[in-house]
């Protein structure tokens, strides 16, 4: 499934490969360290007086970084910012080699944390957080998906290694000129959202549009997890805290809604023939009350039906609810040879700007903070999507994607999806086929 890449540019490969040891494009070639002296001793939050450089290597190509290196060399006319693109593929293959030479840059995009932290390779971001407050800016489950053991091997926890530049959600998008014919407002909650699909049934419209040819009916178990059990116990299953499990009450919930959805037939009868590109153009032609999707699509879909589509993330038991929502981030890490650490640090602070934010939202990603104070025109989902991103943030609700867990994830989400839609299997082996997966990328 494309959870990972679901354009498969190289900006979304960048954008949805969580930070795991692993990567839906291609890993990351192997290299060799040792522990440089750059990842200890005192930092500082000073810029240089006089010209400096700060070398950015990156295979995000949507803009965004090339933009914020302009603005802050605008901001800043004494330092300039050399950012270097280089092809996904090959990127990924060098990236280890680059860290690891004497002529490293001073940042460079993460996919992944497992080879880069256990090989000494990126620099411990520990002392900028405290020396920044980072950890205070940001809420921390955007930043505990860069956060590591020093082994690699445990995520979510121990130092961060990668700060974040941009940012897509998961949520629910839902068609207006449809809610407004059936006398359907905004679900605020999760019998609301069930009464809606009813509703549409009964009216003969299509409850959810779906396309489940790469898996994507995980966005809707994940989204039912996550709300039901929250973004804390959520997050450490994805992140392999030993102990953890997916047969959970939100995931015996989200696998038997699943299953009872496509029995009352509230799924396209081709949903596991049709991939995710083939659901937004339907929904976007009237097909769907709701669809399940990220906001990476939000352009194609006010494109495609300007002002008649709203966003919300996937309601709670009630109101009240906490908000939760699936994503990660593009980030970029200091390379532990890197000659200017405390340059590259402030250039990552930077991203945390309302100057940023903006460019970080035109370009296609969520901004990393103030996201009450980007614009979109009038009548774009992008205002829903950032309304939902604020929500999010607020109550530190965000979780990385299932499929982002180990490497063989996805298949299995794909696999297992396409039988429980088919009715080729049951809710609990779907979810015992899960933990198995689980278990096996994660001893």
């Amino acid at each position: 499934m494309s959870a990972r890449s679901p354009r498969r540019t190289a900006a979304m490969c960048a954008l949805l490969v969580a930070a795991t040891g692993l990567t839906a494009c291609n890993g990351l070639t192997p290299g060799g360290g040792t522990k440089s002296a750059a990842t200890s001793g005192p930092v500082s939050t000073a810029l240089p007086t006089g010209n400096a450089t700060l070398t950015v290597v990156s295979s995000e190509n949507a803009g965004t970084t090339k933009a914020l290196a302009e603005a802050f060399h605008a901001k800043h006319p004494n330092i300039t910012v050399d950012f270097q693109y280089t092809g996904p593929d090959d990127y990924d293959k060098s990236l280890n080699l680059k860290l690891s030479s004497d002529n490293a840059p001073d940042l460079a995009l993460l996919n992944k944390l497992g080879t880069t932290v256990k090989g000494n390779l990126v620099r411990d971001l520990d002392p900028y957080t405290r020396a920044y407050g980072w950890d205070t800016k940001y809420p921390s489950s955007q930043l505990d998906q860069w956060r590591a053991s020093d082994d690699g091997k445990q995520l979510g926890t121990g130092h961060l290694w990668a700060a974040p530049a941009g940012f897509s959600v998961v949520g629910v998008y839902y068609n207006k000129e449809i809610a407004a014919k059936l006398g359907i407002g905004v679900p605020k909650t999760r019998a609301e959202f069930e009464a809606a699909l009813a509703k549409a049934k009964a009216a003969g419209e299509l409850p959810v549009q779906l396309g489940n040819l790469q898996g994507h009916s995980s966005f809707v178990v994940q989204s039912i997890v996550d709300s039901v059990d929250g973004a804390a116990k959520t997050g450490d299953w994805v992140n392999g805290k030993q102990g953890s499990t997916v047969d959970t009450r939100g995931g015996a919930d989200a696998a038997t809604t699943l299953s009872d959805w496509a029995k009352k037939g509230y799924l396209p009868e081709g949903a596991n023939g049709t991939d995710l590109p083939g659901s937004v153009a339907a929904f976007t032609k009237g097909s769907g009350l709701f669809l399940f999707d990220g906001s990476w699509d939000a352009q194609v879909i006010d494109k495609a039906a300007p002002g008649k589509v709203g966003f919300l993330p996937f309601p709670g038991a009630d109101a009240a609810s906490k908000a939760t929502g699936i994503g990660t981030s593009v980030a970029y890490a200091i390379p532990a040879k890197s000659k200017n650490p405390d340059l590259a640090a402030a250039f990552l602070d930077f991203m945390n700007t309302p100057e940023a934010a903006q460019i970080q939202f035109s370009t296609g990603f969520l901004p990393v903070a103030h996201a009450d104070q980007v614009k979109a025109p009038a009548n774009s989902v992008m205002n829903e999507v950032t309304a939902a991103w604020g929500k999010v943030n607020t109550d530190n609700g965000l979780v990385n994607f299932f499929a982002n867990t180990d490497a063989t994830m996805n298949d299995t989400l794909t696999s297992q999806g396409q039988q429980l839609i088919g009715g080729k299997t049951t809710p609990d082996a779907y979810l015992a086929a899960l933990q198995a997966d689980w278990l096996k990328g994660h001893q």
